[in-house]
């Protein structure tokens, strides 16, 4: 079902997604590390779970992860999240892993559920994965910045073994933010332990504005309820092309079969995302906000964002305000053109108008 807000996982869920989804089947067969690269809710992760289910591969969501570890990863709650992601493969798949991991010192084997006990080294799974062929996908990869004591250099180090001696092993770094993600990897830093690899991008685009239309009245006729053109048309005016809240609209109009009351689900949804998401945000400066803020209501200059922070917040130096707008740029939300910086998806402008 188009309307699904769950991830897809099979090719057939897809919409017009083939060529990115081959794109990245292909990637993982001649470079040991691709990067799935788009905004958020473009819809990265279902691409990324649909490649999964038709190659032997694995599935970590590093932001969960971070959460869940209260804001710093440990070599402990990464096996953890690799055992969830072992036994969670397909069954008939699993059955040949566990047959070569059971081998593996601190590796525990009962019928098809696999466990990893803190003595496990990571290094011998991955030999074992290697063994049967597999791709490990991680999927909001920059967050394993956070990952032990030396800002995930630890794990960059794994991957570049494993990308030197593993051939039959493969990873995907999927992420949102792509300017953090880059910087993470720094495969163009000498001092990083992936540097000079080579690598392939696969960049995931919002979908145009003729093919947003197509969207909404492909799932409205799969799920056989009718639409005016009109509403389709406000609805892509408004949402753009960011499929995740394509999404939600179609599933929402779909139970209240009224417009207003269906944007309404989406925006209150929309909300409780994104203001979560900006309180991670001012974790690290109150000014982020400020900034969002400012831009949303169409103080889109630099010297607009910087009046607007200076009257509630008092004075911020121009280096400040360079590096927040810069990594504001970095985590996916604002762009810069010609000058003027702009949020890039309509409905995180539009609640931050409003909420903030």
């Amino acid at each position: 079902m188009l309307f699904d807000p769950r991830p897809k996982t099979r090719r057939e869920e897809l919409f017009d997604r083939e060529e990115e989804l081959e794109e990245l089947i292909e990637a993982t067969k001649k470079y040991p590390l691709t990067l799935l690269l788009g905004i958020r809710r473009i819809g990265k992760s279902s691409i990324l779970r649909v490649a999964l289910n038709e190659l032997n591969g694995i599935y970590i969501d590093v932001r969960e992860l971070y959460f869940e570890s209260g804001g710093w990863i440990s070599s402990s709650s990464l096996k953890k999240a690799i055992e969830r992601s072992l036994n969670a493969t397909k069954p008939k798949w699993r059955k040949e892993l566990a047959e070569i991991l059971k081998r593996i010192e601190g590796v525990k084997v009962s019928g098809l559920e696999i466990k990893l006990s803190r003595e496990s080294s990571l290094t011998d799974v991955l030999l074992g994965l290697n063994e049967i062929g597999a791709v490990i996908a991680i999927d909001e990869a920059q967050y394993l910045r956070f990952y032990g004591a030396r800002g995930g250099k630890e794990f960059l180090a794994l991957v570049a073994y494993a990308y030197d001696n593993l051939e039959n092993l493969s990873f995907i770094f999927s992420g949102s933010e792509v300017g953090l993600l880059h910087d993470f990897l720094r495969i163009d830093d000498y001092t990083s332990p992936l540097y000079g690899r080579a690598y392939e991008e696969v960049t995931v685009e919002p979908f145009s504005r003729d093919l947003s239309k197509e969207f909404l009245k492909s799932g409205f006729e799969e799920a056989e309820v009718r639409i005016s053109e009109g509403e389709i048309e406000k609805a892509v005016e408004f949402l753009d092309g960011i499929p995740g809240w394509l999404v939600e609209f179609g599933y929402s109009y779909i139970h209240t079969k009224n417009f207003k009351e269906a944007m309404e689900k989406v925006l209150r949804k929309a909300e409780a995302m994104i203001l979560g998401e900006i309180k991670e945000l001012e974790k690290k400066s109150p000014r982020y906000s400020l900034i969002l803020k400012a831009i949303s209501l169409g103080l889109d200059r630099w010297e607009l964002i910087k009046e607007y922070i200076e009257v509630r917040a008092g004075e911020v130096p121009n280096s400040r305000l360079a590096s927040l707008l810069r990594n504001l740029e970095k985590m996916g939300w604002v762009k810069k053109e010609e000058g003027r910086y702009r949020i890039i998806d309509p409905v995180v402008r539009e609640v931050i108008s409003k909420a903030l």
